[in-house]
């Protein structure tokens, strides 16, 4: 708050008047400290495609459901299980396949010459069709020729 100006009247007593200008720097203050927070916490908030990553020793399956397999061939071509399916026709077949069932575990594999986005691409299409139990398949490494003695 700023301070009064005082004037000397002309009977001695003293005039005290409010001086009328705002002090706005409490107020960029405050704003430049919301704007670091917000550009601190906004990388935090955008959200990837939900993915359910197999783990490297992996246990037996006992859910008796056959999953569903995506592969995504070195040329680009997209086959649902054994069949070739053109991209925009791979929602609504997997949707008719699984009767609409959003739990259905859908496996994508991707060839490894092929580029990280055209599976990304055909992930991002199965989980935007709703379906939440989605992963990447992946082989296991050979174990070195010394484990093997």
């Amino acid at each position: 708050m700023a301070a009064p100006i005082i004037k000397a009247g002309g009977n001695g007593r003293r005039r005290y008047r409010p001086l009328s200008e705002i002090n706005v720097t409490p107020f960029v203050d405050v704003m430049l400290v919301l704007l670091i927070v917000f550009m601190v916490t906004a990388p935090l908030l955008t959200v990837g495609v939900p993915v359910d990553l197999p783990k490297t020793e992996a246990a037996q399956l006992t859910d008796q459901v056959e999953p569903l397999v995506i592969t995504v061939r070195a040329d680009g071509s997209i086959y649902l299980q054994e069949t070739e399916v053109a991209a925009d026709q791979l929602v609504p077949r997997l949707t008719a396949i699984t009767g609409a069932k959003a739990d259905t575990r859908i496996f994508v594999r991707g060839d490894r010459r092929i580029a990280y986005g055209s599976v990304m691409e055909v992930m991002g299409m199965v989980s935007a069709a709703g379906f939440t139990r989605v992963a990447l398949l992946a082989e296991l490494p050979e174990p070195p020729a010394s484990a093997t003695r």
